[in-house]
């Protein structure tokens, strides 16, 4: 007897809001345009919001006229071509600072690699920056319940940036914070198609549903900072999971990077 193929489908709703300000309510605006948009959330239903929208709803926009830079910023913001001012903030937010290319510092951020420590100049008014959410899980923890409360349904929540990929041009999706779903899945164990049993694969379903948000949300003037995700094979929970995060030592890229320059310096100390 032929099995007709098992289909899944996914569909993604990108909702158009006005201009966020700072202090807005992102809830109420997230409702009104849901409403203006004719969509209702149903149980599984994922939101994913940009970093930059609910950064700059939780009062994290500076005013760089307001940023007196240090000897390092200016040392720094020389040397990789970035407005000091803005460099003293990178300084400020991230947990450490490896190097850069021109426009861009690289930097460990909130446990993230991330150029200049997730601080976004694109999509915010002249002069001004908007830095990272101050703890994104709770953010997406606070907006799905909310959210929950108001459809009485089961929700999830990702507040998700993009980012460039080692040797690659272009950006993709990362999750900075989630909330009603498990953001990484274990498939160690599980079979391939030829029953080969996985032995270090990670589904990192979060990321992925950002990069798939991203199509929709794009980079520059289209003013969707939410995408609704719906029919995502995802494992929902009453919770907000932790972001799972490696060692730089257990990095395929960084640990690699780290051997190679201990080696090298080991050599020049002989």
């Amino acid at each position: 007897m032929k099995m007709s193929p098992e289909i899944t489908s996914v569909q993604m709703f990108g909702i158009k809001t006005p201009i966020i300000k700072s202090g807005d309510d992102i809830v109420q605006i997230i409702e009104a345009s849901l409403q203006e948009a004719c969509l209702v959330p149903v149980d599984g239903d994922i939101f994913v919001l940009a970093e930059s929208a609910i950064g700059t709803a939780e009062n994290r926009i500076v005013n760089l006229a307001s940023i007196t830079p240090g000897k390092k910023a200016l040392s720094l913001g020389e040397k990789y071509g970035i407005d000091p001012r803005e460099m003293e903030l990178v300084l400020q937010e991230c947990d450490e600072l490896f190097g850069g290319v021109p426009g861009a510092a690289l930097t460990i951020t909130k446990g993230i690699l991330s150029p200049n420590a997730g601080i976004d100049a694109s999509n915010a008014p002249d002069g001004h920056v908007v830095l990272l959410p101050r703890d994104p899980r709770k953010s997406s923890e606070n907006i799905r319940k909310r959210l929950e409360k108001r459809y009485s349904c089961r929700l999830g929540v990702i507040i998700g940036d993009s980012r460039t990929q080692p040797l690659r041009l272009g950006c993709t999706g990362i999750a900075l914070g989630v909330s009603g779903f498990i953001p990484v899945e274990d498939a160690r164990g599980s079979f391939d198609i030829y029953g080969k049993p996985l032995r270090l694969t990670y589904k990192a379903a979060a990321d992925n549903l950002v990069s798939a948000a991203e199509i929709l949300m794009g980079e520059a003037g289209e003013r969707v900072p939410c995408v609704l995700i719906r029919g995502a094979p995802v494992k929902m929970v009453d919770e907000s999971p932790e972001m799972p995060t490696i060692s730089m030592e257990g990095c395929m890229y960084f640990g690699n990077i780290i051997k190679c320059r201990k080696e090298d310096s080991e050599k020049g100390d002989q």
